[in-house]
């Protein structure tokens, strides 16, 4: 027998999390009229996550149907095709994190085993010099990645960076005007059936929310998954211990914001800088065992580029997860599920992620656990892969000397990183996981930009000597050349199609 489908879904929590499930919720289930709901309080504030993204975004907007130009138009947004880190692998040097590929393979071989036997024979030449997308970061251009590349030289991605305040309400805008109902109040008692799924809230002037489902966005109170259910918290600071972040966007100085996210080292953690049209933000994520609060404020005011445009917002978190995501009747999104730090722009991702895969297990009214299990796993794996790849970052730094930065180096690795660093130092190769978020380039991007090369190339890449790889690289570098003189200045670019 078909079970009782479900007829009202109620979003707890508006901000970025709460606007992005109501949009995506409205569009992907259109076809089954179920009754849906924001419940937000304009009285309490949002933390704003996001400011930053990966090239993921571009699939969550075609699916609300919304392009990215009128996403720049409304959010005062720029182009993004990756991060670069400074300070990182030492003081002074710097390295991209691009939305690319690096060079072509040939005979089954991949391009960095070519590379590495080319460094060995003496060639200098920087990975970075076979990636289009960095190329095109670091000369400020903008070029539209082409549906169908002549081949891997031309395969590269591009993300955006929005004000995230802005992007939330272009986003209430676009549900309410696909029928998703808001109410503003504040919740004071979750009410919960003979079996614990959430019934309804009811508010402070004693208006009552029914629901079938319930999808947590409240942050991270975690209101429903945490207070109401009870769900614990899975806390992961030994292995990321940063736990404090202050935030103050600034004037820009720069009438040509570069497309690119900056990540920069400093003494306790690691300052972003995310260049938008009508302003910068900036924030210093820290560890509080090393610096306090009003020193890391007064590090980052130090180091703005112009005139401060807002009083500092200072954060607390513990970098971890919820032991389960999906509970009863209640999935939690964006922080209410868990916290990882914005050093890859994970945060909206895996809210896009979350959504994704739940409408892919859409419960009915029974809520089957199974559908549950699915998901919670999905998610858990989802989340501790980027973990690993964070943790990456940090282990790898060479700024020896510095007490944060000498505690991160010897931090244990995971056994998953592990396993991916075995398989690299001693042959080069990428261990491949289920719900991996990064894949294999980005992988490269970081074991290159901290100089962690394998002890040997693959014996496959003796296919070619030294002669012959010298002339192939020499011509895809020329490829590259000539596919960055089609491109547009960045603020051309967004002149141009933004206004």
């Amino acid at each position: 027998m078909q079970a009782e489908p479900i007829r009202s879904i109620v979003i707890v929590g508006g901000g970025t999390a709460g606007w992005m499930a109501a949009t995506y919720l409205a569009r992907r289930l259109t076809h089954l009229r179920i009754a849906i709901t924001v419940v937000d309080s304009a009285a309490i504030g949002t933390v704003g996550v996001g400011e930053a993204t990966v090239p993921a975004i571009r699939d969550f907007l075609a699916a609300i149907e919304l392009s990215e130009i009128e996403v720049l138009r409304e959010t005062g947004g720029t182009i993004k095709y990756g991060i670069r880190f400074d300070g990182w692998s030492k003081p002074g040097d710097a390295f991209f994190h691009p939305f690319g590929l690096y060079g072509v393979p040939a005979r089954g071989v991949a391009f960095h085993h070519f590379w590495l036997k080319l460094r060995a024979a003496g060639d200098t030449t920087p990975l970075s010099a076979y990636c289009l997308a960095t190329q095109l970061a670091e000369r400020g251009l903008f070029l539209p990645p082409s549906d169908r590349p002549a081949n891997d030289l031309g395969v590269f991605n591009f993300a955006v960076h929005f004000d995230a305040s802005k992007f939330a309400a272009m986003l209430r805008r676009l549900a309410l005007a696909n029928h998703v109902d808001h109410i503003d109040g504040r919740i004071d008692r979750v009410e919960q059936d003979a079996d614990g799924r959430i019934d309804a809230v009811t508010l402070a002037d004693g208006r009552r929310v029914e629901g079938d489902l319930w999808i947590d966005c409240s942050g991270f109170r975690s209101l429903l998954l945490g207070e109401a259910l009870g769900v614990p918290y899975v806390d992961w600071r030994q292995w990321l211990p940063v736990d404090r972040a202050v935030a103050i966007p600034c004037e820009s100085a720069n009438p040509d914001p570069r497309p690119m996210t900056t990540a920069t080292a400093r003494a306790a953690g690691w300052q972003w800088h995310i260049p938008l049209r009508h302003r910068v933000g900036n924030g210093y994520v820290y560890c509080s065992d090393h610096i306090d609060d009003a020193a890391a404020e007064e590090v980052l005011i130090g180091s703005l580029e112009g005139k401060p445009l807002a009083q500092p917002n200072r954060l607390r978190f513990t970098t971890g997860h919820r032991a389960r995501f999906w509970e009863k009747n209640v999935v939690a999104l964006g922080l209410s599920s868990g916290f990882l730090e914005p050093l890859e722009s994970t945060s909206i991702t895996l809210i896009q992620s979350g959504l994704e895969r739940f409408v892919a297990l859409f419960p009915d009214r029974d809520f089957d656990p199974r559908l549950a299990a699915t998901f919670n796993r999905q998610s858990q794996l989802e989340i501790e892969r980027i973990r690993d790849f964070l943790l990456l970052h940090y282990r790898a730094n060479g700024r020896v000397g510095e007490p944060f930065w000498d505690r991160m180096r010897a931090i244990a690795p995971t056994e998953g990183l592990q396993i991916k660093l075995d398989a690299w130092r001693s042959g080069g190769e990428f261990v491949r996981n289920e719900w991996d978020t990064f894949q294999d380039p980005s992988w490269l991007s970081m074991y290159a930009g901290f100089d962690d090369l394998p002890r040997r190339h693959s014996p496959l890449a003796d296919q070619f000597d030294v002669d012959d790889l010298t002339a192939t690289m020499a011509r895809m570098r020329a490829a590259i050349d000539t596919t960055l003189a089609h491109g547009e200045p960045h603020a051309a670019f967004l002149d141009r199609m933004v206004g």
